[in-house]
């Protein structure tokens, strides 16, 4: 496998790193697939901007605690290269489930998303989030 073959790769496990930690109520994982000054914006689908590893991990940390179940499916992305050790793309996510409190939860939206090398590693660097279709987010509320 190319050496770019391998970077588009490990910046795919990434984003599905993130996902799988938040479907497993796991924040330490999914916080992994994050730069340590890194950013994450919801503003569009109605939530928050959260910047660096602390206020993200409170995010995600909040997830786990208001979601009864959910899950999110990651595809079709596009990855573009910026240099040696930068790149930008963009990502759907489908997304749904269902609070603690019982209310139901549906976003469809695409990720614009920017990454980093950081050591052997490739990492989201910042990941803006923009609704696709109109989310359906009342009673989530972390």
């Amino acid at each position: 496998m190319s050496e770019r073959a391998t970077d588009v790769q490990q910046i795919i496990n990434a984003t599905l790193r993130y996902a799988r930690g938040l479907d497993l109520f796991d924040p330490q994982e999914a916080l992994a697939a994050y730069t340590e000054d890194a950013y994450w914006d919801a503003t569009a689908v109605g939530l928050k901007r959260f910047e660096g590893h602390e206020e993200i991990l409170g995010f995600f940390t909040a997830d786990a605690g208001a979601m009864a179940e959910q899950f999110h499916i990651m595809t079709n992305h596009i990855v573009e290269f910026d240099g040696p050790d930068s790149a930008h793309g963009t990502n759907y996510v489908f997304s749904e489930g269902t609070t603690t409190g019982g209310a139901s939860i549906k976003a469809i939206a695409l990720n614009r998303d920017t990454y980093r090398r950081v050591g052997d590693d490739w990492k989201i660097s910042g990941r803006a989030i923009s609704p696709l279709t109109t989310p359906q987010m009342e009673g989530f509320d972390a």
